[in-house]
Parts: structure tokens; C-alpha cells; sequence
């Protein structure tokens, strides 16, 4: 350890997606020089989105990787200082904190801001990833707007799936939902819904056997897990609800989180269990999940990190 490099720095950021960057927008403002490291996904989860077009600001909508770049040029522009680099490992233990980039560079921090995001669990077919963004999606609010008055279909059986179903079915005319076993993990009251609405159609003992189109998705091959039998039903979109994994695991023993991994924060605020620790964007937030949630909630950890540090008399 000890040849490892060591820099000091005020306000420390980890993760570039609307959360980290819009934090490093508000921070570099107030003049604390905010250091940012991008993480494994540079722009995070949008960069893996077409078309984004419930982004305010943007009347004509935008590619999600486009506008990651101009979070990132506007962070850059107010004097962010922003690298290329994955946070693998913490120490809380004492003030300033340690945290070790690329398992090789220790940044010690007054303060750090945590906008790691999370990822959406996938089914691992080579088809999903090839079709990824050509109708293959995992966020119906998102992007369930593109499949108005088409079929699509959802996998999943819990309650974002149940919920994301009958979001779908109020724009697309029929939603075929593939649930693995004979029954729904939803809750009792959203499974009533989704079995009380005419246009999903559930497909029960069911797994996804693949997803079929060359350059866009125009179907998708049902297998049934009891009989071995095969279906292909056409559809436009494809989508995947079998749930979020947050990019929280180097926290863990630190950092307080629910049962899934998910940082938990002071309610109204992005102060976590440990003083001058911020959590912002999809790391917290398992409900919404959307671009503009979490730039709001970058602005907060932004502007609750300043405080921190005025109260301390850091900056």
C-alpha cells in the first residue's frame, strides 16, 4: 500500500451518469473543484438508450449517449475536473476518507459523493445484447412510447414487471407477458390488475427461448418450461423487468443499505449513515429510476456536500 499514489481532494464524485455529472455541475459552481471518476459505463445506463424523449429541455428528443456528452461538456466547462477511472475500494474509518482507484491511486476525500448507479438485470441471450436498443429494452416507462399501438412483450413476474405491464398496455395494443412459473411474485392487488386487463396476455411456465430480428426486434420464441413446447409471437419491443442490481458492492460493510443492496439515505436529503458520505441517482432509488430523478438528486448532493463542508469549515 504504500506505494500507492496518494491526491487530496475536497469533493470526490464516483459515477457519470446524470446524477454524478449534475453533482459535478453544482459543485464546481460553489468552487470546490469536484473530482469525478466516470466508472465502468462513462454516461451510465443512458448510453445504452436510444432515444430519450421525456428528457425536459429537448422538445425533439435526444440520443441518450448524446446527451450524456453534454452533461459531461457542461460539468467540464464549469471547471469539474473529470478522469477516466472505477472506484474499487473504500476505507471510512477515519477522516479525510480513502478511496482507491483502479486498485492502484488512493484519493483522500473531505467529502464523497456516491452516483454509482445501477444496472438492470438481464436474461443473457446473445439475442437481447445484439437487439439491445433496437426494441430490446429494460425501462417500458422509458421507452414504451416508441411501441404505441404495436405487441410487444414483457418478461418478469414481480411488481416493476406487473407495474411496467399495465404501463404498456395502456399504449400498445396487445402486451405478452412470459412469467416463469405457475404464479406472479407481484402483490396480490397489482397481479389483480394485470389479470383484469384484456390486452396482456400471460404466458405462465414460460422462459424466453430467444428473441428474434436481424437489425430490430420482430419476435420472440416462448418456450414452455413443463412441455418443452415452442411458440414465436410477433412483436416490436422486447421488454426486460426481472429487476435492478445497484453498484453498491464496495460500500458494503460501511455504507447502510436495504436488502437488495441499495444505499439508504435520510429521507428529503442524500446524507447517508456516514457524515460527509452523499448518495445520489439509482444507487438510492429504487422507485423511479429515471434521468431527470436523478440529476435532481445530484443537484442535492451537490448542495448538501457544500454544507458539509461550510459547517466544517473545509470550503
Amino acid at each position: 500500500m504504500e506505494n500507492n499514489i496518494i491526491e487530496k481532494t475536497h469533493v470526490l464524485i464516483i459515477g457519470s451518469g446524470p446524477a454524478g455529472y449534475t453533482a459535478a455541475i453544482y459543485a464546481a459552481r460553489a468552487n470546490m473543484k469536484p473530482v469525478l471518476y466516470q466508472g465502468i459505463q462513462p454516461g451510465g445506463q443512458l448510453t445504452i438508450t436510444t432515444e430519450v424523449e421525456n428528457y425536459p429541455g429537448y422538445p425533439e428528443g435526444i440520443q441518450g449517449p448524446e446527451m450524456m456528452i453534454h452533461f459531461e461538456k457542461q460539468a467540464t466547462r464549469m471547471g469539474a475536473d473529470i478522469r477516466y477511472g472505477l472506484a474499487t475500494k473504500v476505507d471510512f474509518s477515519t477522516q479525510p476518507y480513502k478511496v482507491w482507484i483502479d486498485d492502484e491511486k488512493i484519493i483522500e476525500t473531505d467529502a464523497l459523493i456516491i452516483c454509482t448507479g445501477a444496472s438492470a438485470k438481464w436474461l443473457g441471450l446473445p439475442s437481447e445484447q445484439r437487439l439491445n436498443g433496437f426494441g430490446v429494452s429494460a425501462c417500458a416507462v422509458c421507452d414504451g412510447f416508441f411501441f404505441k399501438g404495436k405487441e410487444v412483450a414483457i418478461v418478469g413476474a414481480g411488481d416493476t414487471a406487473a407495474e411496467e405491464a399495465l404501463y404498456l398496455s395502456k399504449l400498445c395494443s396487445t402486451v405478452h407477458m412470459i412469467v416463469r412459473r405457475d404464479a406472479m411474485r407481484a402483490s396480490k392487488v397489482m397481479q389483480e390488475r394485470v389479470l383484469n386487463t384484456s390486452n396482456i396476455k400471460i404466458y405462465w411456465n414460460s422462459e424466453t427461448d430467444e428473441i428474434l430480428g436481424d437489425n430490430k426486434t420482430e419476435g420472440v420464441r416462448i418456450k414452455n418450461t413443463k412441455t418443452g413446447e415452442k411458440i414465436e409471437v410477433p412483436i416490436s419491443g422486447f421488454f426486460v423487468a426481472i429487476g435492478h442490481q445497484p453498484n453498491s458492492d464496495i460500500f458494503k460493510g460501511w455504507i447502510d443499505m436495504d436488502e437488495t443492496g441499495y444505499i439508504k439515505t435520510i429521507p428529503g436529503t442524500s446524507k447517508t449513515n456516514i457524515e460527509g458520505v452523499f448518495a445520489a441517482g439509482d444507487v438510492q432509488d429504487k422507485n423511479y429510476r429515471q434521468a431527470v430523478t436523478a440529476a435532481g438528486s445530484g443537484c442535492m448532493a451537490a448542495l448538501d456536500a457544500e454544507r458539509y463542508l461550510t459547517a466544517k469549515g473545509i470550503a
